[in-house]
């Protein structure tokens, strides 16, 4: 993870002092990029012991759509307990419906993006199309005189990935995003890690992915984000087929924490040692292997499926999460 220590340094070495939401002023620098072989290991952070349950729980909760903090605690994860019940901002706005939610973040996005088209009534070739696409009418009205119909269906984009890996791995549209305008103020936070775009060849049998995160804490969530990311592409590879390749991270405002510079300069006096591997449970079906396409497996997989191995670690070092 020399890469990660890498930028730490850029940031304390090119960053800026900026003010922000959380109170908590950040050295920040604007556009970063990450990239590892996967087929050389997993990127995980060795710096200090990465909190490898928590972040793949986090993952599993985002493939399961969830949107209760109390759902990503059973998965082991609790990083979203502060933002769901802490945030004053949140907890006085009117979409938060009680204790523990976090109204549409990342997963109902991934899995369930609502989508309307609202249509002439008179066009009944649209209305087709539309119905044909899994559209169903859930109301008419009038639009500046003219009848129309509303249509809705939620989309699920991370199956449409699959699907599109599976089908026309050629395509170079494979990708899914949860900044839903319609949506932002309905969301305890935001999503930083927001547009994942699957790069499969279908003559290597390789997938790699880019991952674009608009503002990153570099400190607590990188290590974060790097394990989803890569842990989510060795699942999407095993239940398509491929191997897990390229894995690239691009960054729009990669900063640190001003109660963090502690924390990363004592990482940065410690040498990585060699990355990890991540393994998956033989629970998860091999495509390569079983020749049968099971996208199901996206909601089934269990925290417990992911394991890392020869994963050697420095001391754990801890910081608060700037809420």
């Amino acid at each position: 993870m020399k890469q990660y220590l890498d930028l730490v340094q850029s940031i304390l070495d090119q960053g800026a002092w900026q003010s922000n939401r959380t109170g908590i002023r950040t050295l920040s620098l604007p556009g970063a990029m990450l990239r590892f072989d996967l087929q050389q290991g997993f990127p995980a952070v060795t710096t200090k012991k990465l909190a490898f349950k928590s972040a793949i729980g986090e993952l599993v909760g985002f493939l399961r759509a969830n949107d209760s903090a109390a759902d990503f605690r059973a998965l082991g994860c609790k990083v979203w307990d502060q933002n769901a019940n802490e945030n004053a901002q949140w907890l006085a706005n009117p979409y938060r419906d009680g204790p523990d939610d976090l109204g549409p973040v990342y997963g109902v996005q991934w899995r369930k993006w609502p989508a309307y088209k609202l249509l002439p009534r008179a066009n009944s070739a649209q209305i087709e199309d539309a119905q044909g696409r899994g559209y169903r009418i859930v109301s008419e009205l009038d639009e500046a005189g003219v009848p129309h119909v509303l249509l809705y269906k939620a989309v699920d984009q991370l199956r449409q990935c699959l699907d599109a890996i599976h089908n026309n791995p050629s395509d170079r549209r494979i990708l899914f995003h949860g900044w839903n305008w319609a949506q932002i103020e309905e969301m305890a936070l935001p999503p930083c890690h927001l547009l994942y775009q699957f790069l499969p060849n279908a003559t290597t049998r390789e997938i790699s992915l880019c991952l674009y995160i608009r503002s990153n804490d570099v400190g607590l969530g990188t290590p974060f984000n790097l394990t989803e990311g890569a842990a989510l592409l060795h699942l999407v590879g095993r239940l398509t087929g491929y191997t897990p390749r390229w894995f690239t991270y691009f960054i729009g405002d990669a900063h640190i924490y001003e109660n963090h510079l502690p924390m990363l300069r004592e990482q940065l006096t410690r040498t990585p040692f060699e990355a990890p591997r991540l393994t998956l449970s033989s629970r998860i079906p091999d495509f390569n292997q079983t020749q049968r396409y099971e996208p199901e497996w996206l909601e089934q997989v269990e925290p417990g499926d992911f394991a890392l191995e020869g994963y050697q670690h420095h001391a754990p070092l801890t910081a608060p999460m700037a809420v």
